[in-house]
């Protein structure tokens, strides 16, 4: 029998991987379908606002990275128990993602020295800006972003993390932040997510 669900991306992690964690942890099957960057103009025009990822199950269809992880979450409960607890978590989401798009950019300046500014802006100003305040979050939350225990919002750092934090620095820009690795670490660890980390494609 088919999968009941189908989570289209790039072939890639990047905006599609925290959905494929909390689907491998919640033990749900997924077709993973996966779009080769060279093939996207002949898919674009197949859904709504021409963006990925995409969820579609039971014949509908929807986009946004984010909402799709908040609706995994609930099912695999990663979500909070009440309307306050989801708002903590969202919020935190919502931080994380805002430092996502302040070092988007950097990875489609095609100008190099303009890169080079961007990646000096970055590490001086955003990363020292963003990583202290998040490594407080997680002290406090016992090791986890919000609740004091483990949700989605640890999970979509978990993912973004790998991406945007160290493939334009070339170090480890977690170095200095022991509460930040150690949560990314948990989640890898977590046995589903370890097995699919093992397995998942280059």
């Amino acid at each position: 029998m088919a999968p009941s669900y189908k989570l289209t991306y790039f072939d890639g992690r990047g905006l599609g991987e925290t959905s494929r964690f909390l689907f491998k942890y919640g033990g749900i099957d997924f077709e993973d379908v996966r779009i080769k960057k060279e093939e996207w103009p002949q898919w674009k025009e197949k859904f709504a606002f021409g963006q990925l990822p995409v969820l579609e199950h039971e014949g509908k269809q929807v986009g946004q990275s984010i909402a799709i992880a908040r609706y995994l979450a609930k099912k695999v409960k990663l979500a909070g128990n009440d309307d306050w607890e989801n708002l903590e978590i969202d919020a935190i989401v919502d931080t994380i993602n805002d430092l996502r798009l302040k070092l988007v950019p950097i990875f489609y300046e095609q100008d190099e020295a303009k890169k080079k500014a961007l990646i000096e802006v970055a590490s001086k100003e955003t990363l020292p800006y963003y990583l202290p305040r998040l490594e407080a979050v997680v002290k406090k939350n016992n090791g986890h972003f919000a609740l004091g225990r483990l949700t989605w919002a640890d999970f979509y750092f978990a993912t973004i993390s790998r991406v945007f934090l160290h493939s334009f620095t070339g170090s480890d820009a977690l170095a200095d932040y022991p509460n930040l690795k150690a949560s990314r670490q948990k989640v890898n660890e977590i046995p589903a997510i370890k097995k699919w980390i093992e397995t998942r494609p280059d």
